[in-house]
């Protein structure tokens, strides 16, 4: 499972010029799920961000997290990010899960944040979606759950 975590100090995904979720200042995650991954994956991607140590604390460092301070968790499912682009020009997504195994874990996912009790907020899967956000700092950070990166 991989995710692209970004510190935000607002975010919204819309689907057909609706709005579906926002936050203000927490976390947009984008999430993609991959053919191996298990709820084992998803377990360690949420603990993980929830508890990275990324918003400043009161002398300026980047030392409290999503959890300490009570931010807002917005996450976009993102197939893409399995994206093969080694050869040729178009990337192959023989390593992304299927989109219906996906679905599960994605969901799976959003029902393990539920257990940290922070304001949380999604995207619609399988949707085109558009995404605003302010990146914070700018941070962003690539979180894999098989720590390939």
């Amino acid at each position: 499972m991989r995710a692209v975590v970004q510190r935000v100090s607002e975010a919204r995904v819309l689907v057909n010029e609706k709005e579906v979720g926002a936050i203000d200042s927490g976390l947009c995650v984008f999430l993609g799920v991959g053919e191996e991954d298990s709820q084992e994956d998803a377990d360690y991607l949420a603990d993980k961000i929830v508890n990275l140590r990324i918003f400043a604390d009161e002398e300026g460092k980047m030392n409290l997290s999503a959890l300490a301070l009570d931010k807002e968790l917005l996450i976009i499912s993102q197939f893409t990010l399995y994206g093969d682009c080694h050869q040729g020009r178009r990337p192959g997504y023989s390593q992304a899960a299927s989109p219906q195994r996906a679905e599960e874990l994605y969901d799976y996912f959003l029902e393990k944040l539920k257990d940290y009790s922070l304001p949380l907020a999604s995207g619609e899967f399988k949707a085109m979606m558009e995404v605003d956000l302010i990146n914070d700092g700018p941070v962003t950070l690539l979180l894999d759950s098989q720590k390939n990166f």
